[in-house]
């Protein structure tokens, strides 16, 4: 197995973890909680989404976030884009980095944005040729890569076309969504060898969701493919308000402790890790999903 000698974590908590999250979080416990984050060696991490309020209450703050917290020069601060008014606010605010979503799944692009698989490529084309967006970094995110709550499964090739087609717009980085969690390592590698045939490795990024306990297998399976990009989500945050079900994301520590298993450089400081898995917990009141944080936490 020819595993990368280094792995680029994309912190996907205070937007993608935060976002499913009952109870409004206050403003300044967030842009803290990311400024904690940025202190533990990650080098991006993804801050929240510049979405209408109305859609998700928990992020109507995202401005006052992305202005206030602490951007070291070198990390990247991504955020999700949803539409073109959206990326107006948030280049008002400074933002340099940017995420846009697609889906492979027609019936949960209606459920999640209130519009059609083609519709949602007209408001991606809209916020990618914007001239404000045309020096910025354009990640890709397809969701229900592997699967769907309404559709059940997601053959490869249908999410190869939906890649080629945000490569073509001109994303530069594609997230593979396994937004209900219901991947297998089988499944997952084969995803990773479909989209391979026209897109280089390097330009993929896996985004695993935990529902069914498979995701650290599925990301070890990808490792041998050569992926090198991994989102996650610390204290396993997350879910998706658009699927029943789904839990949380794979979770940052339990990542990061594979990771060093394998002799796989990520930069990132475990002991700093669970210092924030400590901290998340004391305002979600719940532990952390993580398993790793689990039992540090008990230890300390």
């Amino acid at each position: 197995m020819a595993f990368p000698k280094k792995v680029s974590i994309v912190e996907v908590g205070p937007r993608d973890g935060l976002q499913n999250e009952a109870d409004i979080i206050p403003s300044d416990i967030k842009i803290e909680f990311i400024n904690r984050l940025s202190e533990t060696g990650l080098k991006t991490i993804e801050t929240t989404s510049f979405v209408s309020e109305k859609r998700i209450p928990q992020l109507a703050d995202a401005s006052e976030v992305f202005e206030k917290i602490k951007k070291f020069p070198d990390i990247h601060y991504p955020v999700l884009i949803p539409n073109q008014q959206g990326l107006e606010i948030a280049l008002k605010a400074g933002v340099k980095e940017i995420a846009v979503l697609s889906t492979v799944s027609e019936t949960f692009s209606q459920k999640n944005t209130h519009c059609s698989i083609e519709e949602g490529f007209e408001r991606i084309e809209a916020i990618i040729k914007h001239p404000g967006a045309k020096p910025l970094f354009v990640r890709g995110y397809i969701s229900c890569a592997l699967g769907c709550p309404y559709e059940g499964k997601i053959e490869p090739e249908q999410v190869r076309i939906i890649a080629n087609r945000l490569i073509e717009l001109g994303c530069h980085q594609i997230a593979l969504g396994d937004t209900i969690g219901v991947g297998t390592p089988f499944a997952a590698q084969r995803l990773v060898e479909t989209l391979a045939k026209d897109i280089s490795i390097s330009k993929l990024a896996l985004h695993f969701h935990d529902t069914y306990g498979q995701a650290l297998a599925n990301l070890y399976a990808c490792l041998s493919l050569g992926i090198s990009v991994i989102d996650s989500s610390i204290a396993g945050l997350g879910g998706c308000p658009y699927a029943k079900g789904a839990t949380g994301n794979v979770a940052t520590e339990d990542v990061i402790y594979m990771l060093n298993g394998l002799g796989i450089e990520t930069g990132v400081n475990l002991k700093a890790l669970i210092e924030v898995s400590r901290f998340v917990a004391s305002f979600t009141k719940r532990p952390p999903r993580s398993k790793v944080a689990q039992a540090m936490l008990k230890s300390l």
